[in-house]
């Protein structure tokens, strides 16, 4: 990877807050390592391209790069990291640990993998030497994975592999700089026009918006505003960004939203925002726009219920 390549993946994707330079500079040093990497964010931080950026700038960036996203349906994720025999021709198909033999494997939303084959992963991790697959290891997660061990949710001996070396990138809007910057860098990108101007009046728009899905989802917003021919005050680019954010998209009606009572619309879009935010009940009620009391009453109503979520969440 070329210099300016570099310049590119750190100023348009990730940002110049010093917290940040932290988390490039650290991944660029433990880049030269065999060691596995746990890198930690939010949705839409960056978290894949951080570990890409840490394969390009290694001694395997002229190998194999081979991503999983573990909350893929879970024979579809052991299939995927094992390798599995294709019905239709007979063939068998590599999984990504021996396809990526000397290069790099990416365990993306490693919390979501399958409970008992986070087991048997770490046994197979544990014994890639002996036969003879040497891949660095990197995974990523929007949880706090320790927190998981102690809840009995995570495997403790799959965590111990990643946990020595984790990267935290922060969200966006805990840095507004970053924000504004990115903001004004994406719809000049986008205008093809270097000198574009974000009044402050939009600005402060831009800079009241939670992001939950950071800066993924700031570039959709910027992106609908310009397809649209709208100004970034107009709240319709923002519900663009809010609808592709909580996604219903399973058992669809024809307009992309699965019916559902109100009460289990509003239960679903609690748990969705305690995961997303790591069970944060503060970030999750500020998501949500209800106060905490409010969000822990709902949640002591839901244990009582005996949802399965709710009577384990900590």
């Amino acid at each position: 990877m070329t210099g300016g390549q570099m310049e590119a993946i750190r100023v348009e994707l990730f940002g110049t807050d010093a917290r940040v330079e932290r988390a490039v500079q650290q991944a660029r040093n433990l880049s030269v390592s065999k060691a596995a990497v746990l890198i930690v964010g939010e949705n839409g931080v960056g978290k894949r391209t951080l570990g890409r950026y840490i394969h390009e700038n290694s001694g395997r960036s002229a190998q194999a790069f081979e991503l999983v996203d573990c909350s893929l349906p879970a024979q579809e994720v052991e299939n995927r990291i094992l390798g599995h025999r294709d019905n239709a021709t007979g063939r068998f198909n590599k999984g990504i640990l021996e396809a990526a033999n000397r290069g790099t494997v990416v365990f993306a939303n490693i919390d979501c993998l399958d409970e008992e084959f986070q087991k048997r992963l770490h046994k197979i991790i544990n014994e890639l030497e002996d036969y003879d697959i040497d891949v660095r290891l990197i995974a990523t997660t929007t949880k706090n994975l320790s927190k998981l061990v102690g809840a009995g949710r995570f495997y403790r001996g799959l965590y111990t592999i990643f946990s020595n070396n984790a990267v935290t990138i922060p969200a966006l809007r805990e840095r507004q700089e970053d924000l504004e910057r990115l903001a004004r860098h994406f719809m000049s990108e986008m205008t093809e026009n270097e000198t574009v101007n974000i009044d402050s009046v939009a600005m402060d728009r831009i800079n009241s918006h939670y992001w939950a899905n950071n800066i993924h989802e700031l570039k959709q917003v910027i992106s609908s505003s310009i397809s649209n021919n709208s100004s970034l005050l107009d709240e319709s680019a923002y519900e663009v960004s809010d609808k592709k954010s909580v996604n219903f998209m399973s058992e669809d009606d024809s307009d992309g939203v699965r019916l559902m009572s109100l009460k289990d619309a509003e239960k679903l879009l609690i748990k969705k925002a305690l995961i997303h935010t790591s069970e944060n009940r503060t970030q999750a009620a500020k998501i949500l726009g209800v106060s905490i009391r409010t969000l822990r009453n709902k949640i002591n109503e839901y244990r009582t219920e005996g949802s399965s979520y709710f009577v384990n969440l900590r």
